[in-house]
């Protein structure tokens, strides 16, 4: 089972911290903050919604990089090309550390090859989940693990997503992190593609 852990949804539009509420309603070690990523508190782990290739130059990747230092984005960059031979899939993420006693880890999870719109695709719940299991095998291999994870408004920059459908797929994504299966069968297939597919009776991901 996964350790708990807590997490802050980030917008600094009320809009965005609505739909974050809404999605979110009724899950577990939740906070949603209405606040841009300057104005965080201290956390241990900051999601970037990021391209496939780590190139962090615009929006909240900017703002991290502003933060951290180019040589974060580097190191990003390197780990990049030796792991994932220069194109890091959606649906798969990388910890990598800061230095910073302010944020202390970054969690790089690409929502999109390149800059574009991923509306109508399952990409935000795909970078979430990878994200949340990515921060899972770091706390099962360390002693100090991962508590609080701030995730901002997957997809809903570049990618053009609205801020409900975005808090609609990582709250799927946060869902299926707290009750993973404990078989895999056709019938965790089905009711898992459901969540991720459909809001309420209407087909949103194709």
């Amino acid at each position: 089972m996964p350790l708990p852990i807590e997490i802050w949804l980030i917008h600094p539009e009320r809009e965005a911290a609505e739909a974050f509420s809404e999605r979110f309603e009724g899950l577990p070690t939740v906070r949603v903050i209405q606040t841009a990523y300057e104005g965080l508190d201290a956390h241990d782990c900051f999601v970037t919604a990021a391209n496939c290739y780590g190139i962090m130059n615009a929006g909240i990747d900017a703002a991290v990089v502003r933060l951290h230092g180019v040589e974060l984005c580097k190191r990003i960059q390197h780990r990049i090309l030796d792991e994932f031979l220069g194109e890091q899939p959606v649906g798969t993420a990388i910890i990598e550390p800061t230095g910073s006693s302010h944020s202390l880890y970054v969690c790089h999870a690409p929502t999109m090859r390149v800059p574009g719109s991923i509306r109508g695709t399952d990409n935000v719940y795909l970078a979430t989940f990878a994200a949340l299991t990515a921060v899972y095998r770091y706390n099962t291999a360390h002693d100090h693990p991962i508590r609080t994870v701030v995730l901002p408004a997957m997809g809903c920059g570049f990618g053009g997503m609205d801020y409900s459908e975005s808090g609609r797929q990582m709250a799927a994504a946060y869902k299926h992190y707290l009750s993973p299966p404990h078989q895999l069968d056709w019938n965790n297939v089905i009711e898992r593609e459901k969540r991720i597919r459909y809001d309420g009776e209407q087909q949103v991901v194709r």
